[in-house]
């Protein structure tokens, strides 16, 4: 069975990256009908952050991306890592190590005068130095000191780290809280995790809790490596470029399919499909195909995808999102399925489309100044007959053009103080729309509401 993971640490927000990386091991182990895991890396005591975890998991129900099991908290687990740690210690494949901070540093400055990667020389390792006196030790790993470690990497192919890349690392510090690379490695294999899919800043922690994995004698996972998310520029993905609190994206109009498959298409390809479902996803997604070049990040894109997502909404749905979401209550107007019929093809967020759809339900109750300046009696007066004219008549656009012909006058004419009644201002929808949406009854008050403004 596969079993896949996401393993946040609470000490910011669930961002693009990490979500895309979530997304990638929940179709993964959904599409094998294997288990999907949430795991809360909180070892940090100093930073970790309750917030950040609840936006965590509101985020999750937000994309609705169900878990399976309970979620573990790292912080919870110090009684298993240290069973474990004794357990290396008792074997010989872990020491005591009682090398202070300072003598750490000489040896690297040494090193580094000599060319050399600095790195711990592993002078406790052999048990010949006797333990200092009011020293609290470390705990290191053995680590192989000839050959290499190689894994195939279902994204990057075979990678290799010889053993002059890797030194006795820490994986209990002198306070006897375990490292990072030490715990995940425990707990992968505690929960079963046959499959880990993880940003590759991730890759060079890798051969560590490799290591780990070969000390116990356990089976190693697969591991898949994704390039990171970039901006435009080739650069780290800032909170400008759109690596934000994933929240943020719904508070913004974004439905979460939409998101979902904008982030899958990062990195990930099914022939020029760009739109998927959830269901399609499910269906076609391999971590395989991922790429191995970093992706770039674009707003324009996401935008047009949440765009076509929008237009396939039920109305049912974007009536009920509108109101819980956006405050834009839609029950009890007539014309409902043509307002958002309109709507969608308009607004490419919910935001949008919540604002457009207010503009129909709400008469205005205040008039752009410029706009409201340049109407006049005369204007409102032929409004008023085109209203009556139009009442007449069950093809609006016919008796648009026939009236503007009988009038003799020209469409702002007739459109612009028309829009101004009815949304306030000159700009918004067509001529036919409005009145198929409002009506003329309802335009009637709109209008009379203006005449009591102009003077």
């Amino acid at each position: 069975m596969v079993v896949t993971r996401f393993a946040p640490s609470p000490t910011g927000f669930l961002h693009i990256g990490g979500l895309r990386t979530a997304l990638f091991s929940y179709l993964w182990a959904r599409k094998n009908k294997g288990r999907f895991l949430l795991r809360i890396e909180d070892t940090d005591l100093a930073r970790n952050s309750e917030e950040a975890t609840k936006a965590i998991l509101e985020a999750f129900e937000w994309v609705k991306m169900e878990r399976d099991g309970v979620i573990e908290y790292q912080s919870k687990r110090f009684d298993i890592y240290a069973e474990y740690i004794d357990k290396l210690l008792a074997n010989g494949d872990a020491y005591y190590c009682y090398m202070s901070k300072e003598e750490l540093d000489a040896l690297r400055e040494e090193q580094q005068k000599r060319g050399e990667r600095p790195r711990y020389d592993g002078r406790y390792r052999d048990g010949k130095l006797p333990p200092k006196e009011g020293v609290a030790p470390v705990v290191r790993i053995k680590v192989p000191t000839s050959g290499s470690i190689v894994f195939d990497d279902g994204v990057k192919g075979r990678v290799e780290f010889g053993a002059d890349q890797l030194d006795d690392f820490i994986i209990a510090r002198s306070d006897k809280t375990p490292t990072y690379n030490f715990v995940v490695a425990i707990d992968d294999r505690l929960m079963g995790v046959t499959d880990v899919i993880r940003g590759d800043d991730h890759l060079s922690n890798t051969p560590k809790q490799i290591a780990v994995y070969q000390a116990f004698g356990w089976e190693i996972p697969r591991f898949f490596h994704v390039p990171m998310i970039l901006n435009g520029e080739g650069k780290k993905l800032s909170k400008r470029d759109g690596a934000t609190n994933v929240m943020d994206y719904r508070a913004n109009g974004y439905l979460p399919e939409a998101l979902l498959n904008f982030l899958a298409r990062l990195g990930w390809s099914h022939g020029d499909q760009e739109i998927f479902s959830r269901e399609e996803l499910l269906e076609f997604f391999d971590p395989k195909d991922i790429n191995r070049s970093a992706s770039a990040f674009n707003a324009s894109k996401l935008l047009w995808i949440n765009h076509e997502h929008i237009k396939a909404q039920s109305d049912d749905r974007l009536i009920e999102t509108l109101k819980n979401d956006f405050d834009a209550d839609l029950s009890g107007f007539e014309n409902q399925s043509k307002l958002l019929k309109l709507c969608k093809e308009k607004a490419q967020t919910l935001t949008a489309l919540a604002i457009e759809a207010k503009k129909f339900v709400l008469r205005p109750t205040s008039y752009n100044p410029k706009d409201l300046s340049r109407v006049t009696e005369d204007n409102l007066a032929i409004v008023e007959r085109f209203l009556d004219f139009a009442a007449l008549r069950q093809d609006f656009h016919g008796a648009i053009e026939e009236f503007l012909k009988i009038e003799n006058i020209k469409m702002p004419q007739l459109g612009k103080p028309l829009r101004i009644a009815v949304f306030g201002e000159a700009s918004g929808a067509g001529l036919v729309e409005t009145l198929e949406i409002l009506g003329i009854k309802e335009i009637k008050i709109r209008l009379q509401a203006l005449k009591k403004c102009v003077k």
